[in-house]
């Protein structure tokens, strides 16, 4: 009679699904449908708030500090243009069980400022999905969903277009497209001082204002600097934004009960952990077919809200944000988000617009995020103000 392996001999093991034609057919029944949505926050409250820019690193005092809000246009605290990423992350895995899905990518329109105690309602229809071929996986799918957030009033303050990749993840750790890389990535003492004094060099517009004459074609804005990224760092996400909703202990052991596929058992602990895991636990990303835990597409993008909003400052206006995620970023590495002035221009609605082309590189000299950015300013000699615009 063979002993049996104790858990502690085991490796942490995701569920293995396959992409077939009957889960396409499955998943081609659902285009179309507005599906059902779990908020993980509905209430724009201070707390809700203040944890958000807490898990982004966001300082900004227009988002933290009732006072200094009070003096802005706003006239009160108000939530970031990202924050409805902490309502529902613009995407859901659905269908092809056990096929990982990984976020790829959000283009956002802004139309209303989120006020401290607003209500917000997520609606989500799942419009299309593509086949394509993958040097990461193979066959991947990647399905597209459009997104509307509304207030208490009815109003429709944003909406996103997400799109996400499904990929199964034994042909993932097949391919073993990225393990060449040395993860954690070796810092020395010196360069962690000096990415550390650019992080804390972080410029903030603010109350000044930066009107649409002063901006020029072809400039930079400064780079906004992420990282180390560490295991804190994703706790404090998961706390101000997480874009599943995570349970602990008998709660969560009920849901896995009935949803095998949602999580894996842990062999160094014996206590399962969801698949949602990748992002902080090393066993789980490698079973994904990635060689490190790694960032959530959702805070990427909430990092280059938050650089525009600081250059933009309290008066400028997030109109787009475009933005695809390339590569992982993982725990470990640094990213300097950058971005640069294409264009200055009046638009159908007869205001000042900058188009903001954006990028984030990594310590290794990728752009991990290209993206394009729509912010409207303030004239200085029109006497155009884009926030009062859109006040109540």
């Amino acid at each position: 009679m063979m002993p049996e392996v104790s858990i502690a001999e085991k490796k942490a093991q995701l569920t293995e699904g396959k992409i077939t034609e009957e889960g396409l057919d499955e998943l081609r029944s659902r285009v179309g449908k507005k599906l059902r949505i779990r908020p993980f926050n509905t209430v724009a409250s201070i707390d809700a708030i203040r944890k958000f820019v807490d898990g982004v690193g966001d300082v900004n005092p227009l988002y933290g500090d009732e006072a200094y809000a009070k003096k802005t246009s706003y006239g009160r605290l108000i939530a970031p243009p990202s924050w409805p990423y902490s309502v529902f992350p613009t995407w859901i895995p659905q269908g092809l069980k056990g096929v990982h899905a990984f976020h790829s990518g959000n283009d956002w329109t802004f139309y209303r400022p989120i006020y401290e105690g607003d209500i917000i309602t997520p609606e989500m229809t799942f419009t299309h999905f593509d086949e394509k071929k993958s040097k990461f996986a193979e066959k991947i799918i990647i399905v597209h969903y459009d997104d509307n957030y509304f207030n208490q009033r009815g109003e429709l303050v944003a909406n996103a277009k997400a799109w996400s990749v499904r990929a199964e993840r034994k042909a993932a750790r097949d391919k073993q497209k990225y393990f060449e890389l040395k993860l954690p990535h070796p810092w020395t003492e010196e360069e962690l001082e000096k990415i550390e004094n650019q992080v804390l060099a972080e410029e903030i517009r603010g109350k000044e204002i930066r009107y649409w004459e002063d901006v020029e074609e072809g400039e930079e804005l400064q780079p906004l600097v992420k990282g180390p990224l560490g295991i804190t760092d994703m706790i404090a996400y998961c706390i101000g934004s997480c874009p599943i909703r995570l349970k602990a202990l008998g709660a969560a052991l009920r849901d896995y009960m009935r949803h095998p596929g949602w999580a894996f058992r842990d062999p160094n602990t014996g206590a399962y952990e969801p698949t949602y895991a990748v992002h902080y636990h090393l066993d789980a990303a490698k079973s994904a077919g990635v060689p490190y835990m790694y960032d959530v597409g959702t805070q990427r993008q909430e990092w280059l809200i938050q650089h525009l909003t600081n250059w933009m400052g309290d008066e400028g206006w997030l109109k787009t944000n475009f933005a695809e995620y390339r590569r992982f970023v993982y725990l470990s590495d640094v990213i300097w988000l950058k971005g640069k002035v294409t264009k200055k221009y009046l638009d159908e609605q007869e205001e000042f617009c900058v188009d903001v082309e954006t990028w984030a590189e990594n310590q290794r000299g990728e752009n991990v995020m290209p993206g394009h950015s729509t912010v409207i300013l303030p004239s200085k000699e029109k006497g155009t103000w884009p926030v009062k615009k859109r006040l109540r």
